[in-house]
């Protein structure tokens, strides 16, 4: 008897249905049968159900006479069941990676409960993926399992079969079966819930929620939504059918009026002239079921009385208002922006101020980077010139005491940017700036190039995003000098990014925290970031990849952590633009959030990347770096690389999954070849990350050269040595015997 029978119902979804039962079928927890109901669907759907279930004999294939609507499809794929636990899924969606073995661990811990409620994402057409807002009530805090008494605002979550298991028996003892017609989920879920003895919650995405561009059902213009009139009365049926459950009418009701009121105000749904219609027997039901006392939002008191006429009046009043705030709002804007450009001219004519400096990361984001040492060393070596530090203000909490915090856009940012004699930034500080003489702007830029950058991308259409090559040559014109941390990054950016500015050669100030961190502050940063003690910590941080339409992980982070075994946990660290956590599980910590890179780096045992640059500021750790190169033929023909990075690492070089969980397993990612690889790679990248270059770009630019620091060569360096290097680590058991497909890939 299987652990998971999931089901499938299927009807005019063949382009998404092989997609759907891949992603069940790829599950690393095999135990599992799936019913593949084929709800007399015109087009090949029945056939591609045929085709799985010829090739994997856990695939149960049910052909339906007739259509019978997707509740009646379920039934009959209950009817076939014979597993633990029932898992529903809709024929265009799809599971995650892993998460029938996240569903059955946390279906262990939590004592076998009636239902598991777990979390999903929303998926639309364009790649995007928005997972549920709604998720406190799936966190695991107090007691598990538990009742819907102990936690109602269970009852918030979308109310649908499929982001639950449900315990067979349980089923089938109670006689719970959906009934025909739309909204089939509502009298299903409702009376599940409610009646349960035991229920769990798993606070993880498993199931990938298709936002279909057209077609889905819901979205459909039909008087099949008047069904969502029987489908309440079927639950408040029930609940007078057990008085025990009487309790529940107050909650209830309040569900019941809202998805009436938003089933109403959703365009699209209610066919033309069938509006007045469905108010009034939802006025009905608003009498019917009633609880005195109930406290409701204000669009569903319109229900309560039925006034059509007047909800359409007041939704019309209420978009003529909101355009006239439009309106209102966009007359003080340009109002405002005409008096600040007014205020950045006038500044303009005022004598450029010595004692300031300007500095920005990022365009806006947090205090860190190569601007924040900069920043930093202006204060320390530099004290009568006073800094300012340009940053939204979700980020103002970065900056720490002592520059001044300027927004973007206020009369103060356009004073500071008139009259400061030094600008310091990473990026593009404002397209609206004009560099006055007698300013100094110095761009630091955002680590080694290995991916092709500037005028080299204007053969790169994938990577070059419709950029304006000529506005990007205007801010170039502006910069008086760059910094570079070795002989490579100066061709590059001069090749790249040619102008009349001077290059700096004198390493990168943001390494400058990796040279003077001290074993103290590892212990800090890896029990700030929860890394247990003893533990190998791997950073883990991908770049973005231009050639692709969305970008999911490349590689299966719980998988690798699963075989690496409880000494490893991994670090994980999204690119910026991409969003989102790479992974969930008990050994994998989401640094997405961190302010500083830096940070992590130190906190880390080894760093495991593909193509991104910080693995030319992790070098200067002298920590053991793992490469993954499963895509670099792709990566590089789309981006294009200065180097080929499979030809000069800084250490081991993964091809596949496999490889790379090997060379972790085994201890070659800090061999002694991996040792000598990295010693190549830091002696042509790092020359000058001794600890001081932020010293030296100071004493240059502020005091003409005096008492600049001579650069410490690399054999006399000391950087702090990683938690792990000061114990002995033993290599990794390899499992033998049978694995699963996904296991053996």
């Amino acid at each position: 008897m299987p652990r998971f029978s999931v089901i499938v119902p299927a009807y005019k979804v063949q382009a998404y249905l092989s997609e759907c039962l891949d992603s069940v079928l790829s599950q690393s927890y095999p135990d599992l049968e799936l019913i593949a109901v084929d709800d007399c669907s015109p087009d090949a759907c029945g056939a591609i159900i045929d085709e799985y279930a010829a090739r994997d004999a856990r695939v149960r294939p049910v052909h339906l006479a007739e259509n019978r609507g997707l509740g009646r499809a379920r039934n009959a794929g209950m009817a076939e069941a014979t597993g633990d636990y029932l898992v529903f899924l809709d024929s265009d969606d799809t599971l995650t990676p892993d998460a029938l073995r996240a569903i059955a661990d946390r279906i262990k811990e939590s004592g076998e409960p009636d239902v598991l409620v777990y979390d999903y994402a929303r998926t639309y057409w364009d790649g995007r993926a928005v997972r549920n807002q709604l998720t406190a009530p799936l966190t695991e805090q107090g007691p598990a399992p538990f009742r819907l008494e102990d936690r109602p605002g269970l009852l918030r979550v979308l109310m649908v079969a499929w982001n639950k298991a449900c315990r067979r028996e349980f089923v089938e003892d109670n006689g719970f079966a959906f009934p025909p017609g739309y909204y089939e989920d509502t009298p299903w879920t409702f009376p599940v819930l409610m009646t349960a003895e035991s229920i769990a919650t798993l606070d993880r995405v498993c199931v990938h929620y298709r936002q279909r561009r057209q077609g889905s059902i819901l979205g459909t213009t039909s008087r099949k939504h008047f069904d969502l009139f029987e489908q309440y009365e079927r639950v408040f049926a029930y609940v007078e059918e057990r008085p025990e459950l009487a309790h529940w009418r107050r909650d209830l009701f309040r569900r019941m009026i809202d998805h009436y009121a938003t089933v109403f105000t959703r365009r699209g749904r209610l066919p033309r002239g069938s509006h007045g219609a469905f108010l009034r027997r939802a006025r009905a039901h608003y009498r019917r079921y009633r609880v005195p006392g109930t406290r409701m939002r204000r669009r569903n008191i319109l229900v309560r009385f039925g006034l059509h006429r007047t909800f359409r009046a007041l939704q019309l009043s209420s978009a003529g208002c909101r355009r006239t705030l439009k309106t209102v709002a966009g007359l003080v804007r340009a109002v405002r922006t005409g008096v600040l450009r007014l205020h950045y001219r006038i500044q303009l004519r005022l004598p450029v101020r010595a004692d300031r400096a300007v500095f920005a990361s990022g365009a806006g984001r947090g205090h860190g980077g190569d601007p924040g040492a900069l920043e930093e060393a202006f204060r320390a070596h530099v004290p009568h010139i006073r800094t300012a530090w340009i940053t939204r203000p979700q980020h103002q909490h970065t900056v720490p005491p002592g520059p001044r915090r300027l927004r973007p856009g206020t009369a103060a940012y356009w004073t500071a940017l008139a009259r400061s004699k030094y600008l310091v930034t990473d990026d593009v500080l404002d397209g609206r700036l004009r560099k006055r003489r007698g300013q100094v702007m110095i761009q630091t830029r955002q680590g080694t190039p290995l991916k092709h950058m500037g005028l080299d991308l204007q053969e790169r259409p994938a990577a070059a995003r419709g950029t304006d090559f000529a506005e990007l040559l205007r801010g170039v014109d502006q910069w008086d000098l760059v910094l570079s941390g070795n002989r490579h990054s100066t061709l590059v950016w001069e090749r790249a990014l040619p102008g009349r500015y001077t290059t700096l050669e004198y390493g990168a100030p943001r390494n400058d925290a990796l040279q003077r961190a001290t074993p103290a502050d590892v212990t800090r940063l890896r029990e700030s970031l929860g890394v247990p003690e003893g533990a190998v910590a791997i950073l883990y941080a991908p770049t973005f990849r231009d050639h692709r339409r969305t970008q999911s992980p490349l590689l299966d982070l719980e998988r690798i952590a699963r075989r690496l075994g409880p000494r490893f946990v991994i670090l994980a660290r999204p690119h910026p633009t991409r969003g989102g956590p790479l992974g969930t599980g008990t050994r994998i910590i989401d640094v997405g959030d961190h302010p500083s890179v830096q940070s992590l780096c130190l906190a880390s045992d080894a760093l495991l990347t593909d193509y991104s640059s910080i693995m030319f500021d992790y070098a200067v750790l002298d920590r053991p770096i793992v490469v993954h190169t499963g895509d670099w033929e792709a990566y590089r023909a789309a981006r294009g690389t200065y180097f080929d990075l499979r030809a000069f690492p800084p250490g081991a070089v993964a091809r596949s999954e496999d490889e790379l969980i090997d060379i972790f397993a085994t201890g070659h990612w800090r061999g002694s070849r991996s040792a000598q690889l990295r010693a190549a790679f830091r002696e042509r990248f790092c020359p000058y990350d001794d600890g001081r270059a932020a010293e030296r770009v100071v004493r240059h630019v502020v005091l003409g050269g005096a008492g600049l620091p001579p650069v410490v060569p690399l054999a006399e360096r000391s950087p702090v040595p990683s938690a792990c290097a000061r114990s002995p680590l033993a290599t990794v058991e390899q499992p033998s015997g049978y694995l699963p497909v996904t296991e053996r890939r």
